[in-house]
Order: structure tokens, then sequence, then C-alpha cells
């Protein structure tokens, strides 16, 4: 076994070799800056280009509707607040209760920091993380300024039909945001078949460099910069372009488009096998989330009556990387509102653990895990009382 067994690939992913190869030339040799109007700095702007050029065709988009940003999280701001200052006399934002911060939050601040002008309405989902689109349209209403609904939740992996919901949207007169940070290079993704509007992508959650992001916007959208400054990225985004990160995302852009039935094959069987063996060994496991209608990679399970971050623990010394379903810090007994929207038991919402997965993992690896985790269970519950009161009960 390698030293570590890396299961966290919904937080960040390992950048693919063949990524860092196409970045080095950019912190050496090619340092122009692409926006100089010599030669040197000329063909480090047609490095971007071609990259803007390969993102596009993972997306499904044309080049130039893409944002270059510094993360999903601006990409995400940039979207939400332009469509609310390109819609000045609506005051309606409509949302999800299992959003990222980087959505939630926003929308809650918007709210806040404008003396309540502003109104979130936060969708509910049931039992699966699933969203009714009944509930969705009725929400709808002629002050919505913009919709904001992820593609792919980060927790549980749980898809949500936003092609449908773009296309309502539309039908009304509303701009429509996706969060697709989760999604974009797990499963096929094709722009021009649908009616959104703006999509956040991060580099990092698919094996390129932290600290470069996308924006896609929609031609004939209407946009406010987010960032002011000079005329980089025609004016959409200030400030001088991460060139070699840009780069390393265009490269890893075109691999995930190559490894797409990888990941919807061999990642997937990977993960299944995982998650089938842990529900079938440990008792008073539960997977959260609907069983098909998510990212071939991501498995959310909960086990009763511990705490996930004593699991994590436990599965840190033995080199195994995975994270707690649970937003719980220390002094707090909170558990992750992803958890709490999906109405999962409090005796299992502070239990549950993300297994995620990517195309470097192995069957060694889920092996390792299976042999190991269900001790780690079976130990922690001799020690919880609450498991004792349960036999006892």
């Amino acid at each position: 076994m390698n030293s570590i067994v890396y299961m966290d690939n919904n937080a960040t992913t390992r950048v693919a070799p063949e990524v860092v190869e196409v970045m080095m030339p950019y912190f050496s040799d090619l340092y122009g800056n692409p926006s100089s109007m010599h030669t040197f700095g000329g063909q480090v702007g047609a490095a971007l280009v071609q990259a803007r050029t390969k993102i596009a065709n993972l997306l499904g988009a044309s080049p130039d509707e893409l944002v270059f940003t510094s993360c999903g999280t601006e990409s995400d701001s940039t979207a939400i607040l332009s469509a609310v200052r390109a819609n000045p006399e609506k005051r309606h934002v409509v949302t999800t209760r299992v959003e990222h911060p980087a959505v939630k939050n926003l929308a809650e601040n918007l709210h806040a920091f404008t003396g309540h002008k502003y109104r979130v309405t936060q969708l509910g989902v049931d039992s699966h993380g699933l969203l009714n689109l009944d509930e969705y349209e009725k929400a709808l209403t002629d002050d919505t300024a913009v919709v904001s609904v992820m593609w792919a939740n980060n927790e549980t992996g749980v898809i949500f039909p936003v092609k449908e919901m773009a296309a309502i949207a539309k039908a009304r007169g509303i701009l429509f945001h996706t969060d697709a940070v989760q999604a974009v290079g797990k499963i096929p993704i094709n722009l021009q078949d649908t009616a959104i509007n703006f999509l956040s992508l991060s580099g990092h959650k698919l094996h390129a460099p932290k600290g470069i992001g996308v924006l896609y916007v929609r031609k004939g959208t209407p946009f406010s910069p987010f960032l002011i400054g000079g005329h980089q990225e025609k004016g959409r985004r200030g400030g001088t372009e991460n060139t070699a990160a840009i780069v390393g995302l265009g490269r890893a852009c075109e691999l995930a488009g190559a490894r797409m039935t990888v990941e919807n094959t061999r990642v997937k069987l990977l993960r299944d096998k995982l998650e089938k063996g842990l529900l079938s060994t440990i008792p008073n496991a539960i997977l959260n989330g609907h069983e098909f209608m998510r990212l071939p990679n991501t498995s959310n399970i909960s086990f009763e009556y511990i705490e996930g971050e004593a699991i994590l623990l436990h599965l840190n010394t033995l080199g195994i990387c995975a994270s707690s379903g649970s937003a719980c810090t220390s002094g707090s007994l909170e558990p992750s509102h992803v958890m709490r929207a999906m109405g999962v038991p409090f005796t299992a919402a502070h239990g549950s653990i993300r297994f995620s997965l990517s195309i470097y993992n192995t069957e060694e690896e889920v092996d390792f895990v299976l042999q190991h985790l269900p001790p780690i269970i079976e130990k922690l519950r001799n020690m919880s009382p609450f498991w004792h009161n349960r036999h006892k009960a």
C-alpha cells in the first residue's frame, strides 16, 4: 500500500502529471504578460487562447463565453451579483438549502447587508437529497432576479435537474446560474443544449491547480464585472491572467474529456464496491443521497451513534483521507446543513463520512478501507454511550 489512500477528491484533487508538465514553461521561459504587444508576451497570449478552446470543448460552449477567475467562489459571486445588478428592480433570489457556502452564504449576506431588501427562497430537498420541480416553479415570481442551483451536491454527489430548471427560469425571463464545480469532468455537459446563463467551475476539482476558475456567461446574457480593472477578459474581469494555471486547466479539461468513460465505469465500480462493502458489513450504516442520481465518484455514508470526526481521526492514523459530512467544529454540535436539509436523523447526521474517488484510486485501496473501517466503527461504538443505550432500550 501507498502511505496515503486519498479518497477526498471532492475537496481537492491531485494535479495530474500531464498538467504539471504543460505548466512548467510558464514559470520560467515563457513568463511574458499575455496582454503585452510584443511577440514574447504574444506567444503566452496564444497559449491562453488554446486553453480557452480546450475548456470550451469540455463544456460544449464557445471560447468567448468563458471568463477566467481565481476559483469557483469568485465565479459564483460574479454570476449572482451580476444578475442582481442586471435586474435592479427585482429583489428575489431562489437557491437551495444544500448549496455550497459560496452560494448559500452569499445569498444570505445579500439579504442581510441590504437591510432585507432582497428576499431569498431556499428550496428544500427530500430524504434522498432531491429537489421537487413543482415547488421550484411555485417559488418563482415576477420579482425573481436569479436562480442559483448547483449541478451536483458536494457532500452527497446528488445531481440536480438544472437543464429543466434553467428552461423553466428562461420561460419566466429569469437568469439561471449553476455551480458546477463538482460536476465538470465527472459527467457529460453540453451547455449549447441548455438555457443556463452562468456556470461556475474550479480547476482544483478536476486535477488542475488551485487558484484558477472559470465563469461561463452565455452570449446575450447581461453581465456586470465583479473585479474592476484593466481590459483583461474583454473587460469582464480585471487582473493579469494566471497563465500557468490557465494552461494547466486547459490540459486538465482535455484529459477529463478523454477520461469521462473511465470516470463513469471504473471509478464508479470502485465507488460501488466500497459502498456496498461498508453497508453490508457495518450495522446501522445509512447511504445519504439518491442511489443512482449522483456523481459516479461520491459516496456519503452515516454510521449511527458515533461522531464523524472520531472516525476520520482513526482513518488518518492509517493514511486514509476522507471527509466528514458533518460541518461540526470544536465546541459545536451542529451537523452539516446538507444532512439537516435531508432530514437525516440526529443519531446519524453526526457520523456521516464522504468518500470521493478519482481515476487515481485503485481496487487495492478500496480493499484497504474495507479491511480497516469496520473494526474502527466497532471500536468507537463500544465507547459510545448512545450505542449502549440503544441496545439497552
